[in-house]
C-alpha cells in the first residue's frame, strides 16, 4: 500500500478536507481583476468564464476550474481533492455516482502513480455516504 508524502513525513490517508490553491497565478490575478470569487466560480458556466477572461483562460481550462470549484463545495472533500478529481475529468455527478474505487483509479491513472491508496478510498467512500444522506 502506498502513501503520499507531505512535509514532516508520510501521510497514511490523503488529507481530504484540506484546501490548496487550484488556480494558476495568472488566473488568480485575472479573476480578481474581473471580480470573480470562488463562490461565483462554482455558479458560472465554463463558457461564460472563458468568454469573460477574453481568451486568457481556454475553454478546457475554464471547464476544469469550474468543476474544481463545484467539487470543492462538497462537505469534507476540500479543494486539493477537488482539483485532482477535476483534472481526472470528473465532476460532481461522477463523484456522487461512481464507486470510490473507480474515482481513485481514475485519479491515480491521470497522474500516473497511486495518489489515493486503500485507506483514502475508504475515506472517500465514507464521504460519499455522508453526501448521499444529505441529498
Amino acid at each position: 500500500m502506498s502513501a503520499i508524502w507531505r512535509e514532516g513525513g508520510p501521510c497514511r490517508v490523503f488529507p481530504f478536507g484540506e484546501d490548496q490553491p487550484f488556480l494558476r497565478a495568472h488566473e488568480e490575478v485575472l479573476l480578481r481583476l474581473l471580480c470573480i470569487g470562488e463562490e461565483e466560480l462554482a455558479k458560472i458556466a465554463p463558457e461564460e468564464l472563458a468568454r469573460r477572461a477574453g481568451g486568457q483562460i481556454s475553454q478546457a481550462r475554464a471547464d476544469e476550474i469550474v468543476r474544481t470549484a463545484r467539487l470543492a463545495r462538497l462537505p469534507g472533500l476540500g479543494s486539493w481533492a477537488a482539483r485532482l478529481l477535476a483534472e481526472a475529468g470528473l465532476d460532481e455527478a461522477d463523484v456522487r455516482r461512481l464507486d470510490a474505487e473507480e474515482l481513485a483509479a481514475r485519479v491515480n491513472a491521470r497522474f500516473g502513480y497511486p495518489i489515493w491508496n486503500d485507506e483514502a478510498v475508504a475515506r472517500l467512500r465514507a464521504l460519499q455516504a455522508h453526501w448521499r444522506e444529505e441529498a
